[in-house]
């Protein structure tokens, strides 16, 4: 057994993608303990191939048959009238024995707790868990296993894992999402692709300008500013194991299968190097292997904490494989290069003129020479050497001096990583023990021990043993014949005979016996784990409301203090401040107190370690309300509460209103909110306006808010645009806030500038261009009870402020009709006006 630092190998979980069929066999045969999935709908990669629901006993079945576990990602969005087909799936995991299902939704983590109480249930990434706090809400509903933001870096890691007993899951390699996961509404604006629906369209791949002020920024041939490089932790692994993770997830099920066999076979010798007392990196050549499966360029990601100049290149948005070199000089048939890599006849190639988004040359290697000579074999890194393609594969025309080569595919190490998993023979075999005893006239009795699994099996031999004349069995012969088990998945580790006297069977019955053993002990170890399972109604909960008494509110949502007293002097209630700095809040809290009216305080979307002063100081400026946007924000606020409470105190406590990125999608996640002391909840962006009655149906839309006019937050990433294309720096601590001087925008293909705003936090919010309206919607919602509608102000001056809160007054009242608010609308906004994901 490998022990280190108090740990066991077996402790560490390496967890691997599986897209199809052949991803599954490539993690078994290379060494994955765990694999995670998707099945036809309600998983985050709908353009995976994906598996069949009816495929999940047979899924497991092969997963146990080779001591691994296999996890269901079932983290998306469920939306309403789906939670019936959500129970069948839950239903569908109980019975086939999942080892976990992987969940974003609130309402589903409720919904799979009514259905199954013991089915193990691990929060997503697409939860935003990315403190200690969030990690204690989610194990309070029963959550057994989280898997922290990609943003964390080892230090918060190590905080998270020294204030929680919760087992830690961390992405460790693969493509990075530049926004939040869970947080990202980019698709869900342009294209009605909602991310959080498994159906990102990666615009954050795409290029933009640069525009500061409102002028262009010349960036050479930076144009992908949002798209980060790939993560690659693999020199990582002692810092992680060490700082209490106990899974190392690898992202990929869109993946090829080799991609599975490589990365899987990597980070497997890299944690077994570990608990054999190796600390040594990573070798050249994993790196280079590593890099030719898949690579945009490789960072550690947020892991070392942020460095915003080493996460983005931004010169290219897509895989490259491995570095060559530059061009020097273009011959007659080829290019002559200094290679930084090793190059071989076959192997493919494309050389990087630096625009990416046009057709780029590339083909096979057909030739290599050397001074002229053809150089046999494989061109090694260092020497300067003629690459010749295929004839008809480039036109070096267009190919110039400086232009990057890369090597983009390695025909021989696709060969040798199919080779791994594209073979009859089983892909592992485990230690079994052999008790052996008998005496003559009586059977043979064998009992076999999976020492992996401890499961113990019986084998007679159907004829007793008989007293040997000449050869009697003996410990060497029982090992010959017990240890033939190729073909099987078990091998003999250890043999205790205990035979009585001289005793002979014969060797047909030794063998029988054998195979009658190794499969008993196979069967026993795919029989499907057993969970308990109720019948239910996803509907039984629902909850309506009372019509209302009058007409519903309006609030405003501002993030400066001339929208502020703007929106008091309109009219509104209760608004919401929502600054970029929290030192701004008093003096937002002090105009709703001249103003006689309600003022909400807006939590930052994310909550890290040690963030807490923030919420404290919220606290302290007593403001009527806190808009909670992070279930780790919630549990802070709901175990001050608490305290409060047992304390006595019954000093005023803010209302808690949950905002649109606690996802509230369904009536469950409604409801579990409200159980656990929202005053009501904002409804999810991903919903269109037939989801969202669909919900208002079925919920007490009294405690309903819905945002009715916004510029849509599209993105919201750690990666600060201002720090890596306005300064020097790599971070908050030395960037000199080129953010407090200049005001940055996104322009995209069509001339659309989307505006970029930082937090307190340094955190980055893209928001979309063009206004959001919902008007049309409004007495249709109305109608179905919802209780507040909400306008949020991003840039907008007084004016305009007041202008869309008497538009939407008058609407709500019935004065106009939610037409005239669009005709309206459109004609004051200069780039118009947009339903948004309302149509999708």
């Amino acid at each position: 057994m490998m022990i280190r630092n108090g740990l066991r190998r077996e402790d560490i979980e390496l967890l691997a993608p599986a897209g199809n069929w052949d991803c599954l066999r490539a993690a078994a045969a290379n060494g994955a303990d765990a694999v995670y999935f998707g099945v036809e709908h309600f998983n985050a990669r709908a353009r995976a191939h994906n598996f069949r629901m009816e495929e999940l006993p047979e899924i497991m079945t092969f997963l146990r048959r080779y001591g691994m576990k296999g996890y269901l990602a079932f983290n998306i969005l469920v939306f309403e009238d789906e939670l019936e087909e959500a129970k069948r799936l839950t239903e569908a995991c109980a019975d086939a024995g999942i080892d976990a299902v992987i969940v974003q939704d609130l309402g589903l983590v409720r919904m799979i707790r009514e259905i199954s109480p013991d089915l193990p249930i691990h929060g997503s990434t697409q939860m935003t868990i990315t403190s200690p706090e969030a990690v204690e809400f989610a194990a309070s509903l029963g959550i057994e296993r989280v898997v922290l933001g990609r943003e964390n870096n080892l230090k918060q890691i190590r905080t998270i894992g020294s204030q929680t007993s919760h087992p830690l899951e961390v992405f460790v390699h693969g493509a990075l999402c530049v926004s939040y996961s869970g947080q990202c509404l980019t698709s869900e604006m342009w294209g009605g692709r909602s991310a959080n629906r498994g159906e990102c369209a990666q615009a954050c791949r795409l290029p933009y300008d640069l525009m500061v002020d409102g002028e262009q920024k010349e960036m050479g041939d930076v144009a992908y500013l949002l798209s980060p490089k790939d993560l690659a932790a693999i020199g990582l692994v002692p810092e992680l194991i060490e700082a209490g993770v106990i899974s190392f997830k690898i992202e990929g099920r869109l993946k090829s299968p080799e991609y599975v066999a490589n990365v899987v076979s990597k980070y497997r010798a890299a944690i077994d190097r570990y608990f054999a007392g190796d600390d040594a990196e990573p070798s050249k050549e994993e790196i280079r292997e590593l890099q030719q499966s898949f690579s945009r360029g490789f960072t550690p990601g947020f892991l070392l904490g942020t460095n915003n100049k080493q996460l983005v290149d931004g010169t290219f948005p897509k895989s490259r494989g491995v570095y060559l070199g530059r061009v020097e000089r273009v011959t007659r048939d080829g290019v002559i290069c200094r290679l930084e890599a090793p190059l071989k006849r076959g192997d493919g190639i494309v050389f990087d003129a630096g625009e990416p988004e046009k057709p780029e040359e590339g083909g096979r290697v057909y030739d290599i020479r050397r001074q002229g000579a053809k150089v046999e074999g494989e061109a090694l890194e260092g020497g300067t050497y003629e690459i010749v393609p295929g004839r008809h594969d480039v036109d070096l025309k267009r190919v110039k001096p400086g232009d990057r080569i890369w090597k983009t595919s390695d025909p021989a190490l696709d060969r040798r990583l199919r080779q791994t998993f594209e073979t009859d023979k089983p892909y592992r075999a485990f230690p079994v023990c052999v008790n052996v005893s008998g005496r003559a006239g009586e059977p043979l009795r064998t009992v076999w021990t999976d020492m992996q699994t401890g499961i113990r099996v019986e084998a007679d031999s159907g004829i007793p043993l008989a007293v040997a004349e000449k050869r009697p069995m003996d410990r060497a012969l029982l090992a010959e014949q017990f240890g033939r088990l190729g073909g099987t998945i078990f091998r003999l580790e250890e043999l205790d005979v205990e035979l009585e006297g001289s005793v002979i069977l014969p060797i047909s019955e030794l063998n029988r016996l054998r195979r009658e053993a190794a499969a008993k002990l196979e069967d026993a170890r795919m029989k499907p784990r057993p969970y308990a399972k109720r019948s239910i109604d996803p509907y039984a909960d629902v909850r309506r409301a009372e019509a209302l008494g009058g007409e519903p509110e309006l609030t405003a949502l501002c993030r400066n203090m001339e929208q502020v007293e703007a929106a008091f002097a309109a009219g509104v209630g209760l608004v919401y401040a929502d600054f970029e700095f929290i030192r701004q809040y008093p003096e937002a809290v002090q105009a709703a107190r001249r103003a006689g009216k309600r003022i909400a305080l807006a939590t930052p979307r994310i909550h890290m370690p040690g963030e807490n002063g923030y919420h404290n100081m919220i606290l302290k400026l007593e403001p009527d309300a806190v808009l909670v946007r992070n279930t780790g924000a919630l549990q802070f606020y709901l175990r001050k509460r608490a305290e409060l409470e047992a304390a006595g105190d019954r000093a005023r406590f803010p209302e808690l209103i949950g905002d649109f990125s606690l996802n509230i999608a369904n009536h469950k996640a409604a409801n579990l909110m409200l159980d656990l002391g929202c005053a009501r909840v904002t409804l999810s962006y991903d919903l269109n306006a037939q989801q969202m009655m669909d919900l208002l149906r079925r919920m007490d839309g009294s405690k309903a808010e819905i945002v009715i006019h916004q510029h849509l937050p599209m993105f919201h990433t750690e990666h600060c645009v201002y720090c890596t294309f306005l300064s020097d720096g790599t971070d908050y601590t030395n960037c000199g806030r080129p953010c407090e001087q200049h005001r940055v925008s996104l322009r995209d293909r069509i001339g659309m500038s989307h505006p970029v705003r930082v937090d307190d936090g340094c955190r980055n919010t893209v928001y979309n261009a063009i206004e959001q309206s919902g008007a049309e919607y409004l007495r249709s919602f109305i109608e179905l009870g919802a209780g507040t509608f909400r306008v949020e102000f991003l840039e907008e001056r007084a004016e305009k402020v007041e202008e869309v809160i008497r538009l939407y007054t008058d609407a709500i009242r019935g004065k106009i009709g939610g037409t005239e608010v669009w005709r309206t609308l459109k004609a004051i906004n200069q780039l118009g006006v947009t339903r948004g994901q309302l149509v999708k």
